[in-house]
């Protein structure tokens, strides 16, 4: 059975910072790219950092140089680290992974950055 699992996410002040985490399972982690999107309230969902199978890694604009995604092959986990959080980061973050054919959601976590 396929699984994303997503947690990390909470109530975090502006400027401050969480790691987001996605326990996958079921599938061959190391042939995915692994992505995180996110979706804020009435907006459409949106892609903000991948990390491909060679570590290869790319960003959204918009989080660039305050996120960081990395993964574990090991583990089968792939992570997020997001700085200087702003109340515009407010949203559910999914974790997505992508090959040649097939691809997969977890549920998503929520982040809202609010004092």
């Amino acid at each position: 059975q396929v699984q994303l699992v997503e947690s990390g996410g909470g109530l975090v002040q502006p400027g401050g910072s969480l790691r987001l985490s996605c326990a996958a399972s079921g599938f061959t982690f190391s042939r995915y790219a692994m992505y995180w999107y996110r979706q804020a309230p009435g907006k459409e969902r949106e892609f903000s950092a991948v990390i491909t199978t060679d570590n290869n890694t790319n960003y959204a604009d918009s989080v660039k140089g305050r996120f960081t995604i990395s993964r574990d092959s090991a583990k089968k986990m792939v992570y997020l680290q997001m700085n200087s959080l702003k109340p515009e980061d407010t949203a559910v973050y999914y974790c997505h992974a992508t090959t040649w054919g097939s691809g997969y959601w977890g549920q998503g976590t929520q982040v809202t950055v609010s004092s």
